[in-house]
């Protein structure tokens, strides 16, 4: 599942009127707009909101030797530790090889706290988003190009089996210790091929079914070989994958490379069993696989060695999870002044979204989009000038905010069973849908109300013919469809009947408190599904029990996010079923993840869209820029997942950003794959005054 699944699990509460007057707020429903941006909107014929949305743009990566800066500056901080002694000198610091960005309009300065909320211990992808960026490879800011990142180059053979990696030189982990090839080595020998660390191989370590492997050539140049080509291996690089990405994927025992010399000490090969033994009883672990996890965690062990612009100095399972600046980071400007400017990023526990959002609208964070609800849009911006704050959209090209995953491996009942998995049952649902009206009263018209297709701008829009593919509102045409299909029989009430024989036919439909209202988008669409003779029941599950539902395979429409749709090669494709917690169809997934070996056979469109995925990896760009277009035509004809509201800013795209910050872009390229806002590089952010 993605990263940005980890939510806050405490339901939100009403807060007292004595919280909203503290926080110098009025008590406004979220759903009210207030009248003097309704009337503007209205003279100006325009949605509320849509002049919000600017021109996409970020700082740039710098390549061309020509520009790289030959002298390097650092925040007085680290010149005091220098001038006694403390730190080494700022070139010895950064190495032979910084990676230099262009920050977006100026030249910044340092200093300064950037304030935020989180939500607890399950909002890791909080501080990835912003602070903890190593991946190896990266996109620029508009997601259509590869740029080097942690990584100085990288080159794929022509016949695709080798893909080599040019290390900074003189890198160094935020503890000085070099940044080498061997932390790779020992990465892959040591942690991903432990069985007891990493008992399931991870799929993109795989290519055709057959296992990759990574190389030393020498300190700073490394390679992944494979038996068979894999010309799409740099996408994964550069993405949100399990491998070039250490900070997020530590914990999991992945992430492509890893501290050694920290390491070490608590891994059997390296370490003797008393000693190990010891540290799993001093640190109170119940093994050393969970130590060992726990010790690779950027997010919750301070001491471990990292090379993201910023470290955890305060963990996340505190009330102030606090990132300071890493003084060997290797991120420079291009007059040379090492990056972050920004000292450190400190954010405080909001006991629930309702209170993230309050603080936000109250001013007192000093950049958030992580957990704003779109329906306080409204509100936000009858307070900017009090706040002292301006509110940007980020509209999504990942596929949808909001979709009907509709469980094709399901089980549990033969008769409902039939149903999800009749491609014309899943079309007629689709047509009883009044998208506009969910759409204008959950994310203020700010959606679109056609197919899941990625955007128009994206590499794999599948063309104009899929935009609106099968997504109309036609209640003659739902009703007509789900009559012949053998469902015309209705009890007084006007709902349809099962075709067994045994009462009304009912739909199960599992929400969980998510970025979007999903519950309530869910009550509105079952109003809605009357109209058709369709019962839908909703029931709303504390996120690990709705994954664990999902997991289990008794689930049988599911309400999620189509995380990262608009690169399916940079993260999980949820346009397919690809592994056993996928709730388009666990049992397929498992089928699909363990090559044939598990799981239950998918039906034969499946199954080709899953063959055309699989070996796209292993064609060139233009061939598999083609292959994707065709999967993405197979997953909308056949609607599997059944789109309500799209290409919204919904998630994670309304930002709330202190005027006192420079280098903002106007627009950001929000996706799961993007990582926003560290696409903009947020190291070259800064405050004004």
């Amino acid at each position: 599942m993605s990263e940005d699944e980890e939510v806050s699990r405490s339901k939100s509460q009403r807060l007292s009127r004595r919280t909203l007057m503290r926080l110098g707020l009025l008590a406004i429903p979220a759903t009210q707009v207030p009248l003097g941006f309704a009337h503007e909107a209205a003279a100006q014929g325009t949605k509320l909101g849509a002049n919000l949305i600017g021109k996409l743009e970020g700082a740039e990566v710098v390549t061309d030797p020509a520009l790289i800066p030959k002298t390097f500056k650092e925040a007085p901080q680290l010149a005091e530790l220098v001038k006694a002694g403390k730190l080494p000198p700022v070139q010895e610091r950064i190495g032979q090889d910084p990676l230099v960005v262009k920050p977006l309009r100026e030249i910044g300065k340092y200093g300064g706290t950037w304030r935020r909320g989180f939500t607890g211990p399950f909002d890791t992808s909080n501080g990835h988003r912003v602070a903890q960026n190593d991946k190896l490879l990266y996109w620029d800011y508009t997601g259509t190009k590869l740029v080097p990142n942690i990584a100085k180059a990288w080159e794929v053979s022509p016949d695709g089996k080798i893909t080599t990696l040019q290390l900074r030189r003189g890198m160094k982990w935020s503890d000085g210790h070099p940044f080498t090839a061997d932390d790779f080595v020992f990465w892959f020998q040591d942690v991903y091929n432990n069985k007891d660390l990493v008992p399931t191989p991870l799929s993109v370590m795989t290519i055709g079914g057959k296992p990759i492997a990574i190389e030393k050539i020498d300190a700073t140049t490394i390679r992944f070989v494979s038996p068979e080509p894999y010309y799409a291996l740099p996408t994964v690089l550069a993405s949100v994958w399990g491998i070039g990405h250490h900070a997020r994927w530590g914990r999991a025992a992945l992430g492509g490379f890893a501290p050694a010399h920290y390491l070490k000490q608590f891994h059997p090969k390296y370490a003797s069993k008393e000693d190990l033994a010891k540290k799993v009883t001093e640190l109170n672990f119940d093994s050393w696989v969970t130590m060992f996890k726990n010790r690779n965690d950027a997010c919750r062990n301070v001491d471990l060695p990292v090379v993201t612009p910023w470290k955890t100095t305060s963990p996340l399972t505190t009330p102030t999870w606090i990132l300071e600046r890493n003084p060997y980071s290797v991120w420079v400007d291009t007059d040379g002044n090492q990056l972050p400017y920004i000292d450190r990023i400190r954010m405080t526990l909001g006991e629930n979204l309702e209170v993230i959002n309050l603080r936000a609208i109250a001013g007192e964070y000093d950049s958030q989009a992580r957990h704003i609800d779109i329906s306080k849009l409204p509100v936000l911006l009858e307070n900017q000038k009090k706040g002292g704050y301006r509110v940007y959209l980020d509209p999504s090209d990942q596929g949808a905010d909001v979709g009907l995953f509709c469980n094709q491996s399901y089980e549990k009942d033969p008769e409902i069973a039939r149903w999800l998995s009749s491609r014309e049952f899943r079309i007629a649902l689709s047509h009883g849908i009044d998208r506009a009206q969910i759409n204008e009263t959950f994310l203020l018209g700010l959606g679109q109300t056609g197919s899941a297709a990625p955007g128009e701008r994206t590499l794999y829009y599948p063309g104009p013919e899929y935009k609106t593919l099968h997504t109309g509102y036609d209640v003659k045409k739902a009703n007509e469809m789900l009559d012949k299909l053998g469902l015309s029989k209705k009890d007084s009430e006007g709902y349809r009947l099962r075709a067994d024989g045994k009462g009304r036919l009912r739909l199960a439909l599992t929400t969980y408190l998510g970025f979007l209202p999903f519950t309530k988008i869910a009550e509105m669409m079952t109003e809605q599904w009357k109209k058709v003779g369709i019962r839908g029941e909703v029931q709303e599950m504390e996120r690990g029990a709705a994954t664990k539902r999902v997991q289990t395979n008794e689930h049988q429409i599911y309400f999620e996010t189509q995380w990262g749709a608009d690169n399916i090669y940079g993260h999980f494709p949820f346009v397919f079923p690809a592994d056993e917690g996928s709730p388009m169809g666990p049992l397929y997934g498992l089928w699909y993840a363990s090559a044939g070996a598990q799981g239950k056979t998918p039906p034969a469109r499946m199954r080709e869209l899953m063959d055309k995925y699989r070996k796209s990896f292993s064609v060139k760009d233009a061939e598999r820029t083609k292959m994707a277009k065709d999967v993405w035509k197979i997953a909308l004809d056949e609607m599997w997942m059944i789109p309500i509201v799209c290409g919204s800013p919904a998630s994670q795209g309304v930002r709330v950003i202190k005027t006192n910050m420079g280098n903002i872009p106007e627009r950001l390229w929000n996706s799961a794959v993007s990582d926003n806002p560290h696409v903009a590089h947020t190291e070259t952010w800064y405050f004004k005054s």
